[in-house]
């Protein structure tokens, strides 16, 4: 018999684990809910005609397709071609983002949607990629989106979203990027080469891993000349505060009416008053996100430099998303946390609390079949103050209850002493500490 395994880029979550992974889906769901956008799930696969083409070339590559599960063999006969019976057994895909989905849900569900829509949508994701640490190829995602509103206003609220939950997470040091479509569209048009702006930015966003004599090669192989390629790296190579920034690329698009959107749009967003960021967005013009649907605005999350592990959440504008389902003119901006990432970041620093890893607080230990009953009642009065409590179901000796307890955790136990059958024995066994208790004096018991 094969020794079991689980497939590459999945992992098994174990109790304590599953506990501390909570932790951060509660303190993000309630942020969501802090900032009143609404809960949405959507299926685990969808059509493949619904997810092909909406991701860039790099993204498509990355979709899992999965066969049919009806009668393959009999409708494979009755196929014209491989290409319609190759269609036949990938018309369905594991959803690569939660974002996608989310478009096509608000276009089957207009009519019944108030507009602006807020959502928030907690669900793993799958991507064929290859697994390293930090990535994986079955992975949560908790995404917030607006649709249906193009004010600036939602952009500075995700980005306190962002702000608010990771300062709730004690996480500190880590960084806030962002970039605006608009502009890197106005670097196209610079170079004279507004038709290869996806291949531009797929390349912009590739110079973290393979640096800049990566990129020009890059470039030159989708096709940009050498002077179009100096265009690009010294686009890239502006450097200075958020201000500074914003001047030179003033300067630099300024025949460019895209690009001097893009900039107005960058600017409001960092300047309004109505931020209150703990951690102050800096503009980076190398985040591109090679995702054909933004339009605007492009966010990046960067995990504390102490832990070598890159990006923790991202999204931006994609003010025609929905019109890829025929809906047009539905304006929407989002961005998603990498949950896993940020477990891993956390797990490193150690920035868990201990309630996040504890469950049972209060083990009673097996009494004997005779006070079974009576110490089941007092379980239970135990419970109904909010207090989670076990009773070890089986009859064996104390020290092995006793050790059960340390394995798991557990603080406090509670038993019987042969020689006091009426008073209930509580230790405290972090503080190695020992209470006795009478039964009535229970209710009021601080565990």
């Amino acid at each position: 018999m094969a020794k079991p395994s689980i497939p590459k880029g999945t992992r098994d979550f174990g109790p304590a684990v599953v506990r501390k992974r909570n932790y951060i889906l509660q303190t993000i769901r309630e942020t969501f809910e802090l900032y009143g956008f609404q809960p949405l799930e959507t299926p685990a696969m969808e059509n493949t005609s619904t997810l092909m083409g909406k991701y860039g070339e790099e993204g498509d590559k990355l979709i899992f397709k999965i066969l049919d599960n009806g009668d393959i063999f009999g409708r494979a006969q009755q196929a014209k071609d491989n290409r319609e019976l190759g269609l036949l057994l990938c018309e369905k895909a594991l959803k690569y983002d939660l974002t996608i989905p989310f478009a096509r849900y608000v276009v089957m569900n207009q009519h019944e949607l108030a507009f602006p829509f807020k959502r928030y949508q907690i669900q793993p994701v799958w991507r064929a990629d290859r697994p390293q640490r930090g990535r994986y190829r079955e992975f949560y995602q908790c995404d917030a989106d607006v649709v249906g509103s193009n004010s600036l206003i939602n952009e500075i609220e995700l980005l306190n979203i962002y702000d608010t939950a990771l300062s709730r997470l004690g996480m500190k040091g880590y960084e806030m990027r962002v970039n605006n479509r608009k502009i890197l569209g106005g670097l196209a048009e610079l170079t004279g080469r507004t038709d290869l702006l996806m291949d531009i930015t797929i390349s912009i966003d590739k110079l973290d891993k393979i640096g800049e004599d990566g990129v020009r090669q890059e470039l030159a192989d989708r096709g940009l000349q050498l002077a179009e390629i100096d265009t690009v790296m010294n686009f890239i190579a502006i450097s200075g505060t958020n201000e500074e920034k914003l001047q030179q690329l003033s300067v630099l698009l300024a025949s460019s009416e895209t690009g001097r959107t893009g900039i107005a749009e960058l600017r409001s967003v960092l300047e309004n008053k109505l931020t209150t960021y703990t951690s102050v967005p800096v503009i980076d013009l190398t985040l591109a996100r090679g995702l054909n649907y933004y339009t605007g605005i492009i966010i990046e999350v960067k995990a504390p430099a102490a832990v070598k592990m890159g990006s923790i959440g991202g999204g931006g504008r994609y003010d025609d998303l929905t019109g890829l389902f025929g809906l047009p003119d539905i304006s929407g901006v989002g961005i998603s946390f990498g949950v896993d990432r940020i477990y891993d970041v956390m797990e490193e620093l150690q920035l868990f609390p201990a309630t996040a890893q504890q469950s049972t607080k209060v083990l009673f230990f097996y009494p004997g079949e005779d006070r079974l009953p009576e110490v089941f009642r007092y379980m239970m009065q135990v419970r109904e103050r909010g207090i989670v409590a076990e009773l070890f179901p089986d009859d064996i000796r104390q020290d092995k209850q006793y050790k059960y307890a340390e394995k798991r955790g557990i603080p406090f136990i509670a038993y019987f002493e042969d020689d006091d059958p009426s008073v209930l024995s509580i230790k405290n066994i972090p503080l190695k500490k020992r209470f006795a208790v009478k039964p009535e004096e229970l209710a009021s018991f601080e565990f």
